[in-house]
């Protein structure tokens, strides 16, 4: 087994921890979920929730990567009480596998990024329309071209170990991306109209929220405070493997959603002024990126130079997150299967070169394939596997095993928190939350998101509780 390396900077961990977090849940999902929740409101309800749902979990991969030094499985293996009867590693090794699922569509989604950004470079923009998204989407043979350049930047990174290469490139990458992030606030907030946008985005009105509309947006900003950061699979805890125990996780955990929660505000100032100046529905869903945004582009002084300027952001968003996920499966090859880097870099790098054929497969040729019911597809499934299962009931295993006596018992959990300078986590009031509530939270946010997809549940649930 090689020997464990360490971020040789505080601001390497930080940074490589929030490109984790910080990825298309983000500048991608969390506008246009904002925009079909009300906007304002839901902004505000999903930072209550990031604070009391996200964070607590947050620390706990990070702790248990740090205590651990090794990847879920192994940190498992390490951490349990001796005297526990039950395998605490077993079923994280199930919930591990979600690095694996995630990366099968999410280096499908990154070469659609990287895609646009070269129709934009290529002077294609009278091009870019919603004709050529459904036709981008029916050629197999370019999107495997661009996943493969995805996969070959990630895995290039990854070859050269945690100091050589992969921290030194997400310094350059989550900087970059911060830099750009401003130069497209600045200029969208500049546009004629803006500020209606802003006003939408982050002013609750809460007049045009019916009982039963409440209630979904709230569900729908624990769902994105809790998914955005990317828990419950292990992937935020392999860069708490690689910290030292100078820093409190507390004060580190506190950075790293800072900068989660600005660029997630941030790109949502970069979208809705542009929508509403241009008079686009801000509401439109997935297809906002591809689709709508390009509208807007298009009727923009210099949109080429914007239209392309926003596509790199969007992928050097993805690319940090492919990175951060792609090197918790070359960890398990090194702490598991005892491979060297190379070997393990190769052997997952060609496997998911093949894995991530399915999810292009599901819009052209298998078309025809729904696992979900009609109008899914493959990357549905592959998305529901992950985000709708195991990351929050990887999430919830997480917070019983660290607050159990059998697991890795709250004391253990605490010192490793609060070791080292910094902020202190908060005592024995905040610990009844953890033990008791956090995972009945996520447990019912886990229910809910269910019942949403399969009306067949919601309809059981009813009966039950017919209040």
């Amino acid at each position: 087994m090689e020997k464990r390396e360490q971020f040789a900077s505080r601001l390497g961990f930080i940074l490589m921890s929030a490109g984790c977090a910080i990825g298309l849940g983000n500048v991608w999902r969390f506008p246009y979920v904002a925009g079909q929740n009300g906007g304002g409101f839901f902004v505000l309800m999903y930072f209550v929730f990031l604070a009391i749902l996200g964070c607590p979990v947050l620390l706990m991969e990070l702790a248990l990567g740090r205590a651990g030094r090794s990847t879920f499985p192994g940190a498992f293996r390490k951490l349990q009480n001796p005297k526990s009867l039950f395998s605490w590693q077993m079923p994280a090794y199930l919930l591990f596998c979600g690095n694996l699922i995630l990366l099968m569509f999410y280096t499908v989604i990154t070469g659609w990024l990287l895609a646009y950004g070269w129709f934009y470079l290529t002077g294609k923009t009278q091009e870019i329309t919603p004709e050529l998204f459904n036709s981008f989407l029916g050629n197999y043979s370019l999107q495997i071209k661009f996943m493969l350049l995805a996969l070959f930047i990630t895995v290039a990174i990854c070859f050269g170990g945690i100091r050589k290469t992969i921290e030194k490139s997400i310094k350059v990458m989550m900087l970059g991306l911060l830099l750009l992030l401003m130069v497209l606030v600045i200029q969208s907030l500049c546009q004629k109209g803006a500020s209606a946008g802003v006003k939408f985005f982050l002013m609750p009105d809460v007049s045009k929220l019916s009982g039963k509309n409440i209630l979904s947006t709230v569900h729908a900003a624990m769902a994105q405070a809790f998914f955005t950061l990317s828990l419950g699979i292990g992937s935020i805890a392999i860069c708490g493997s690689y910290f030292g125990r100078e820093r409190s996780l507390f004060q580190e955990g506190f950075w790293i959603i800072v900068l989660d929660t600005f660029v997630a505000v941030a790109s949502g100032l970069v979208i809705f002024p542009a929508c509403v100046a241009f008079g686009v529905n801000p509401d439109a869903g997935p297809s906002l990126i591809f689709i709508t945004l390009p509208k807007v582009f298009q009727n923009m002084n210099f949109g080429t130079f914007w239209g392309v300027l926003f596509f790199i952001f969007l992928a050097i968003g993805a690319i940090s997150t492919l990175v951060a996920v792609f090197e918790n499966l070359v960890s398990f090859g090194i702490d598991e299967l005892g491979w060297k880097r190379p070997m393990a870099c190769s052997f997952f790098g060609i496997a998911l070169g093949v894995l991530s054929l399915p999810c292009i497969f599901g819009f052209n040729l298998w078309k025809n394939v729904h696992f979900l019911g009609e109008n899914s597809n493959i990357l549905d499934f592959e998305d529901f596997i992950v985000s709708d299962n195991l990351l929050p009931l990887g999430a919830m295993y997480l917070a019983i095993f660290c607050m159990n006596r059998y697991g890795w018992q709250e004391e253990n959990f605490y010192n490793e928190l609060n070791t080292g300078k910094g902020w202190k986590f908060p005592g024995k009031g905040v610990r009844i939350y953890l033990k008791w509530f956090l995972p009945l939270i996520i447990f019912a946010i886990w229910v809910i998101g269910l019942s949403k997809r399969f009306p067949c549940i919601s309809e059981a649930i009813a009966k039950i509780f017919p209040f």
